[in-house]
């Protein structure tokens, strides 16, 4: 066994109460601090300033609702499963990755490597030919549903210029996008999880943990697609309609 002390700067209790991060929860912090300036206390250390506060709000309204990305799962586990509310959320919760709602990592590290390079186009357009030598989609581009342009991201951006961010990061995404329309030969929309990943970088979240930040915005969100569920049931009228759809084409009997 190692000798290592063991040791965490988090949080302690003893009978007095909790202390979280140096401070005491009873008196420093309940009553004391809104759930996102808590949010950011706890994570990064610190208190955050008005204009980090401000982004970090705009970030966790922003990925609250994904229509039903996530919450059919969630209303589907809460069907199967009515006593375990915790187990529907984290069903989608799940879904929170690489594809849909969780690219901000992935972003995040190519913003940073951008920020460190000492020529940011030429990074740039490295990492971007490479993801197309590859055929793959470039993270944090493109939408479904939004064309030209995927409204969020404006807005995203719009909060950060008021919050008067250094911008480096702002500006390594926007020098990304114009990159991406040159390699691609036509405008591809920045998505929302692209400037979320700017904007969190800019308050000092390390890429690693993005991703967390988008499970702590959808969290909510899933909790009000069960609320739903239970008063408008549809998750197994949607299960009929699969049912009902999907075509078997193996062997027969």
């Amino acid at each position: 066994m190692s000798n290592r002390e063991l040791t965490s700067s988090l949080s302690t209790f003893d009978e007095s109460g909790a202390t979280i991060r140096g401070k005491n929860l009873s008196r420093d912090l309940i009553g004391e601090v809104s759930f996102s300036k808590m949010i950011y206390f706890y994570i990064l250390g610190k208190m955050p300033t008005p204009e980090e506060l401000s982004i970090l709000d705009a970030v966790l309204v922003t990925l609250m609702d994904h229509g039903m990305s996530g919450g059919f799962n969630a209303r589907l586990i809460y069907r199967n499963a009515p006593d375990s509310l915790q187990g529907a959320v984290a069903a989608g919760l799940l879904g929170m990755g690489s594809q849909f709602g969780g690219v901000m990592e992935q972003v995040g590290q190519y913003l940073d490597d951008i920020v460190k390079s000492p020529d940011q186009e030429a990074k740039a357009r490295e990492i971007i030919t490479q993801h197309r030598s590859r055929k793959k989609a470039l993270p944090g581009f493109g939408h479904n549903d939004f064309k030209p342009d995927d409204p969020r991201t404006p807005k995203l951006l719009e909060v950060a210029r008021k919050a008067k961010v250094k911008g480096d990061y702002v500006n390594a995404l926007l020098l990304m996008s114009r990159v991406v329309d040159e390699v691609v030969g036509k405008h591809i929309t920045i998505n929302a999880t692209a400037g979320i990943a700017a904007l969190l970088a800019e308050i000092g979240v390390p890429f690693k943990v993005m991703r967390g930040f988008s499970l702590i915005s959808r969290a909510p969100g899933l909790v009000g697609q069960i609320l739903e569920e239970i008063s408008n049931p549809i998750a197994g009228d949607l299960m009929q309609v699969i049912n009902d759809t999907v075509v078997y084409k193996g062997e027969k009997a």
